[in-house]
């Protein structure tokens, strides 16, 4: 195991880079995701309403305690960063309760696998906060799933479904980042993450598999998703 690290001053340069880029990213996730779901609010039915405006507050949440922990560790604030990327490179907003659903499924829940391979991070500040992230996301995993599958399977959505899922299948794995990258090679070396980014997005497309195959859904030729992928991911639907 890579030696725990507690302060920035025990840091090399390259390391105290990437832990910045690491909040960086993850602020802007939980603000895209907290801004996304506020704007689906219109499409949720009463029954589902509850819970999603207790999503958006958990979303939140979880941006402020990294906006917290990104202040002390640098001294500036982290909102002026995320929202240039934001701005620069905006997450979709679901445009019915179906798709809004289908982005809970898959952007939410690629989001929580991707934050399950830094929940051994060897700089103790930033593995506390995710894991206290992962303990909280692993409450609502199964719900987007189970609308999907549940609409899917109605008729109702046979000539959208295929559509919403290949959209947000994408933004989905997005969230993972590049695979086989010097940067990813490196902080599995300093024991930042567990793996890379590619066998991540593998264990993404197994876990998802069967509600895929129970909704009646198929994966897409890897090509027409238009972005980097390990060539190894097993596409059966």
């Amino acid at each position: 195991m890579s030696t725990e690290i507690l302060r920035k001053e025990d840091m090399t340069p390259e390391y105290r880079q990437l832990v910045v880029q690491l909040m960086e990213s993850q602020a802007y996730r939980e603000l895209a995701a907290a801004h996304m779901f506020g704007y689906g609010l219109r499409f949720v039915p009463d029954k589902w309403l509850k819970f999603m405006v207790w999503h958006i507050r958990e979303e939140a949440e979880h941006y402020e305690a990294v906006a917290k922990m990104y202040e002390e560790f640098t001294g500036d604030e982290v909102e002026p960063v995320v929202r240039k990327r934001l701005a620069g490179k905006p997450v979709p907003m679901a445009e019915s309760w179906m798709e809004l659903a289908m982005a809970q499924f898959l952007y939410d829940r690629g989001g929580f696998w991707q934050l399950k391979e830094y929940d051994e991070c060897s700089f103790v500040p930033y593995r506390t906060v995710i894991q206290k992230i992962v303990k909280e996301e692993a409450g609502h995993q199964s719900l987007g799933e189970r609308i999907v599958v549940d609409y899917c399977r109605s008729g109702q959505y046979d000539d959208l479904k295929q559509g919403l899922f290949e959209k947000w299948l994408r933004i989905g794995l997005l969230s993972f980042g590049r695979p086989g990258t010097a940067g990813n090679r490196y902080a599995i070396e300093q024991g930042l993450k567990k793996r890379d980014s590619g066998e991540c997005m593998k264990d993404f497309v197994a876990d998802i598999r069967p509600a895929v195959r129970e909704a009646g859904l198929r994966f897409p030729d890897p090509a027409k998703l238009d972005m980097e992928l390990p060539p190894d991911v097993d596409w059966t639907s």
